[in-house]
């Protein structure tokens, strides 16, 4: 599938800002089942200075700085994807069960599942708990096959939390998400992250869009779609493997990534420092994800 992305992100300001330095990650990956064929940024006023680079974990992290007094700043992010099925579209009864996942990932010197227990590690976001444990615990018998047992705790969120816009900030605590079982997709892949880094998986944050498909005989309405986040999880000889709780499924052609990392910290669409701005700058963030 080949998709169009066009992500606008416009802040207006009460009152001058002198000076900005920021960095972007809004440049889809190139990954196994993914290629960015074509990117470009506009920034409104015009950027005094800009560069890409490729960050720790290989994300196109894109810096720019404007010089110049200005009360409103857009970000224009345009891209063409083409995305692949994951080589996850297998029979998840089969496979490495939990427990010799857990026994190669502690024992194993292969240098794939070396660079995976870094993502055992507490990150600035997520920081496991009993609870998590306790909670995910259920799914992960050790004779199933790990990606089985994931599929069940990727159903499981799905069904006993509830999507709610309105009950949590990008700084709310996972303790406070698992005492209301609300939350956003954020919020979901970090519960999930936490529940099998507390059992001894890998597992990684993933930042992108996902496509939203109009009701039938409707028309897609632009802007319909959004940044959406989704999870990663290793199993030793087979590879990651990328689960969506909110949607209780495997990501798919549908999901495209622009970066991933330990948590959202690490892969926030836009961040960085102004001189200036006044309070409570008006934030306006839209998305239109088109199939070609």
């Amino acid at each position: 599938m080949k998709y169009r992305i066009r992500h606008i992100t416009e802040y207006e300001y009460a009152a001058r800002v002198s000076h900005c330095y920021n960095v972007a990650h809004m440049i889809p990956r190139t990954s196994l089942r993914q290629t960015c064929e074509q990117h470009r940024i506009s920034i409104a006023p015009h950027a005094s200075f800009t560069a890409k680079r490729e960050d720790y974990f290989g994300n196109q992290a894109f810096h720019f700085e404007i010089q110049r007094p200005h009360e409103k700043l857009v970000i224009t992010s345009e891209s063409e994807v083409t995305v692949s099925p994951q080589h996850s579209a297998l029979n998840l009864d089969l496979g490495v069960t939990c427990f010799d996942a857990r026994l190669q990932l502690n024992e194993s010197t292969d240098p794939d599942v070396l660079l995976a227990r870094e993502f055992l590690l507490d990150s600035p976001m997520i920081k496991p708990f009993e609870a998590l444990r306790d909670y995910a615990l259920p799914s992960f018998e050790e004779e199933r096959p790990l990606l089985s047992a994931v599929a069940d705790l990727t159903r499981r969120i799905f069904e006993d939390f509830e999507y709610s816009p309105q009950s949590t900030t990008v700084a709310t605590p996972l303790s406070e998400v698992m005492e209301s079982r609300k939350g956003v997709c954020q919020d979901f892949a970090h519960l999930q992250i936490g529940c099998l880094r507390a059992l001894g998986y890998p597992a990684k944050y993933v930042s992108g869009y996902i496509e939203t498909l109009p009701p039938p005989g409707k028309e897609k309405l632009v802007g319909s779609d959004a940044s959406h986040a989704w999870i990663s999880v290793y199993s030793p000889r087979e590879g990651w493997f990328e689960f969506d709780p909110t949607n209780n499924q495997i990501a798919g052609e549908q999901h495209i990534i622009t970066a991933w990392g330990r948590d959202y910290f690490d892969v926030t669409p836009l961040r960085g420092v102004i001189f200036g701005g006044g309070e409570n700058p008006l934030l306006n963030v839209s998305v239109d994800v088109a199939r070609l």
